[in-house]
């Protein structure tokens, strides 16, 4: 036992954290799944035409967390409690052409010495699209005699 304690401490001082986390008994503790995942989507918002108005700017979800050691994940910092926080904030209502736009996910952790605090902040802009006011009636082509 005492043979393994010391080539573990020694494994540890000489490879940092990387070898920390393949011992059996912290390796069970740190977490694995959704909690890390970076999910992207492929939704776009064009707003190169005068069909919209900004309803609301810079709003913003949260969500902290808390790990011991910064690696023991007691309670992660959640994407989807950010974003129902960001959506309850934005004030979204069902039916309306409104939605978000110049979204960003910021991701920091703030470590102290025995604990670090995960955070994911999710800022955007809340836009609602209106139909085009008609500028002038359609103009009729007349055709041209050759």
């Amino acid at each position: 036992m005492l043979k393994f304690v010391l080539i573990a401490g020694l494994a540890l001082v000489l490879s940092g954290c990387a070898a920390f986390s393949t011992l059996p008994l912290v390796s069970s503790l740190v977490p694995y799944g959704s909690a890390n995942a970076n999910f992207h989507t492929s939704t776009a918002v064009k707003l190169d035409q005068a069909n919209f108005t900004t309803v609301k700017t810079n709003v913003v979800g949260g969500s902290k967390g808390f790990a011991l050691l910064g690696l023991i994940t007691l309670s992660p910092a959640r994407f989807s409690t950010a974003m129902d926080r960001l959506y309850a904030q934005a004030e979204i209502h069902t039916g309306r052409p409104q939605t978000l736009a110049n979204v960003v996910v910021e991701r920091s952790s703030t470590y102290l010495i025995l604990y670090s605090i995960p955070r994911v902040s999710i800022r955007a802009d809340v836009v609602e699209f209106v139909a085009p006011s008609p500028a002038s009636p359609p103009r009729t082509e007349l055709p041209t005699v050759r």
